[in-house]
């Protein structure tokens, strides 16, 4: 073998030694697969800000309460509403950007569909910038509340549908490539939730009135959000798409396993989706509180008894003409609840449609259902459901 052969065999062994890592890697698959996609074309890409203001009683003036919004408008836009899709608790917009696994996001699968999408992070949150001073003490860490809610819920088996779970994408434990990606994402939330509801309310208002009409997409703890912002922007929002948005109705659920399993919060929520004003109809008397009822039986034994509005039941009057689609699926805790949240907006005079993953032959899935390993499919009963809406009135301008 002479030596231009040698070298030649050589290289040929170093490529395939290089392929062979590559593939061990936990993202080569998703990213094979990705490629089998033709090119995304992206007509106009780049970010924003939206609310806030410059707080010049703090030291060194910060600007405060605004959100960041990353846009992308793909070149063959087919839809006249963009979508704004914003994260939940402890998370920010890059659950929408990609899946710990390599695999492409939320945001893509509907780039892909002619959508523009915006990806907020929310006020104090990521890029929207954060201020000790000004937002107040965030929450800690909790490593094993990750596991327990999100990525292995079936070891813990805190609620009755928690043995279900089999989608997350890896071994779902510390070490692991994918569960580091996604534990390196987490990130603090302000720990005063009513805060976070009324500075999301209002920065989400605002950037609705730079962009124009919208599609909400909200996840968990964003969902007590969608509702003020939709209530403050009645005309802007379009649909509201609440990904096992924040809840039950009236009070939180305490979770503690079998055989009990559920405990209500002592707090009650004082506008019945979350802690801060919603337009009811006929309206709430200065010092008056909305009165609440429980459920005498659950629905079925494995979900919790739903609160709802004593009778005669008031109307979210801002919210009623505004198409609402709420998504549950098979293994989250979210799955013994979600149907309070439906049955209370059915009773307050929001039409909505409520979809359990696993009624469409959806299964496994957990809370973190846009990073699990079937999130495609998923993306694909809200785009089935997005085709339903009106089709968007004469003379309206899609994007700015």
């Amino acid at each position: 073998m002479d030596a231009a052969t040698r070298s030649n065999f050589r290289m040929t062994i170093i490529r395939r030694i290089a392929a062979a890592c590559l593939a061990a890697l936990p993202w080569s698959t998703a990213r094979q697969a990705d490629a089998a996609e033709p090119p995304l074309v992206i007509a106009k890409s780049g970010y924003l800000f939206a609310g806030g203001k410059i707080d010049a009683s703090r030291p060194g003036s910060p600007m405060v309460g605004q959100l960041y919004a990353e846009f992308q408008i793909p070149q063959k836009l087919l839809h006249p509403y963009p979508i704004v899709m914003i994260h939940g608790g402890s998370q920010t917009g890059t659950n929408f950007t990609g899946t710990p696994d390599g695999r492409e996001g939320w945001a893509q699968y509907f780039l892909r569909r002619g959508y523009a999408v915006y990806v907020v992070d929310q006020v104090a949150r990521g890029r929207a910038g954060y201020w000790t001073d000004s937002y107040g003490v965030v929450t800690a860490p909790e490593l094993e509340r990750e596991l327990q809610r999100f990525a292995a819920p079936e070891r813990y088996k805190l609620w009755p549908q928690a043995h279900l779970h089999t989608q997350w994408p890896g071994a779902a434990q510390p070490g692991d490539p994918i569960f580091d990606q996604f534990y390196a994402s987490q990130f603090p939330s302000l720990k005063d939730f009513a805060k976070q509801q009324e500075l999301n309310r209002d920065a989400g208002a605002a950037l609705l009135d730079k962009i124009g009409p919208a599609i909400l997409l909200t996840h968990s703890q964003s969902g007590a959000m969608g509702w003020p912002i939709a209530d403050k922007r009645p005309n802007l929002v379009k649909a509201i798409v609440a990904i096992e948005p924040s809840g039950p109705p009236a009070h939180d659920i305490e979770f503690k396993g079998a055989p009990d399993w559920f405990t209500d919060a002592a707090k009650t929520k004082m506008s019945g989706l979350g802690e801060v004003p919603l337009t009811y109809d006929p309206p709430l008397k200065d010092g008056e509180e909305l009165a609440f009822v429980r459920q005498d039986k659950a629905d079925k034994p494995d979900l919790v008894r739903c609160w709802s509005q004593a009778q005669p039941a008031r109307k979210l009057s801002n919210l009623k003409d505004i198409p609402v689609l709420i998504i549950s699926s098979e293994a989250s805790y979210h799955a013994s609840y979600d149907h309070c949240t439906a049955a209370y907006l059915t009773q307050a005079g929001v039409a909505n449609t409520f979809v359990h993953l696993a009624d469409r032959g959806i299964h496994g899935n957990g809370h973190m259902m846009m990073l699990e390993k079937n999130s495609d499919a998923i993306a694909g009963v809200i785009e089935g459901w997005l085709k339903t809406l009106p089709a968007k009135p004469a003379g309206h301008s899609a994007q700015r």
